[in-house]
């Protein structure tokens, strides 16, 4: 039976790689063609941007897709007022509007249910400089040997207020964290944000040096656990959750990526560019701001997305995270 139909499978076999690597070469020409539209779109945006957002009412732009699946921008609106202002077309391209309403810093928070936790404390949590409300600790990061924690620089740097060494608490002062009692490390390197709506502020982050013994790399057990030491680029559809001081573990994908946004602040309003836009809006809320966000399965569980630091009621918007750590020369400390 099986010299019988050696010839025969061969055969078969031959015909079925030729079909294969015809569905390869095609599959391939349709991602070529993707990219070539995904870039076109974002350059289209980026033309754009500036005079998009001199308009009443817009607070931001970015790349995503219609239901189609197709690549186009968006445009973030405070009302349904707002709308009519902006062009439903951009040379060729659709335009997207969506209503997010204002855009602002996540650290300050109404709602108090953050505790203490044993060090070393797990990331995820409630921190903060001793001049704000409260934050969450993104990640554990190493460099040079040394142990860092990871957030955004207005929970650590309290808006570029902060001193180099000042302390960093968990938890954070609105959730009864008192310096130097609760001090966990203290402030070593921030970013400025540039307050103004012309800026290119790419990053919304700083680093506290701590120790092994006062800080951890997990979450707490109701979360996602240890990040992953590898990272991921953002895309458009990636499902992602994070693990943060005031909602906890959430899920949810990446609406829009290459956003420009304004972010209100309590120094004023900063402009930053190249960020990511996740959706629902329930994703996150006040006192999450610093949540390390993370892939959502497959591949790419566990593995760092991005840097959460604002949002609105419809959706949050993060640091991309690769930028996070090179700029401060620091990898994520996970498996």
């Amino acid at each position: 039976m099986f010299q019988r139909t050696f010839l025969r499978t061969v055969t078969a076999v031959v015909v079925l790689s030729l079909l294969t690597l015809t569905g390869v070469a095609t599959q391939a020409t349709a991602q070529g063609r993707s990219d070539e539209a995904l870039a076109h779109v974002i350059a289209v945006q980026e033309e754009h941007t500036g005079a998009l957002m001199a308009k009443p009412g817009v607070v931001g732009t970015a790349v995503g897709a219609n239901q189609q699946g197709e690549p186009v921008v968006k445009v973030f609106v405070v009302d349904g007022a707002d709308a009519v202002n902006v062009p439903r077309r951009l040379n060729g391209v659709p335009v997207a509007v969506e209503v997010t309403g204002e855009i602002v810093a996540l650290a300050r928070s109404t709602v108090n249910h953050a505790a203490e936790f044993p060090r070393p404390v797990p990331i995820g949590v409630s921190t903060g400089h001793p001049a704000i409300t409260a934050g969450t600790i993104g990640a554990r990061v190493t460099k040079a040997g040394n142990v860092y924690a990871l957030s955004n620089n207005h929970v650590y740097a309290d808006e570029n207020r902060a001193n180099i060494g000042d302390h960093v608490l968990q938890p954070g002062p609105f959730d009864g964290g008192t310096d130097p009692a609760d001090a966990i490390g203290s402030l070593s390197e921030y970013e400025p944000i540039v307050f103004s709506t012309s800026a290119s502020n790419t990053i919304d982050a700083a680093i506290a040096l701590s120790s092994s013994a006062a800080l951890g790399n997990a979450t707490p057990s109701d979360c996602y656990g240890i990040p992953r030491s590898a990272t991921v680029a953002p895309t458009i559809g990636l499902r992602v959750m994070k693990c943060g001081r005031t909602t906890g573990l959430t899920k949810g994908r990446i609406y829009a990526i290459n956003a420009t946004v304004n972010v209100g602040y309590d120094s004023g309003v900063a402009r930053f560019v190249g960020q990511i836009i996740i959706t629902p809006g329930s994703f996150s809320a006040g006192g999450d701001s610093g949540s390390l966000i993370v892939g959502d399965g497959g591949s790419n569980d566990r593995k760092a997305v991005g840097l959460l630091f604002a949002g609105s009621s419809s959706i949050t918007v993060a640091n991309p995270i690769a930028p996070v750590l090179g700029h401060f020369g620091v990898s994520i400390d996970g498996q």
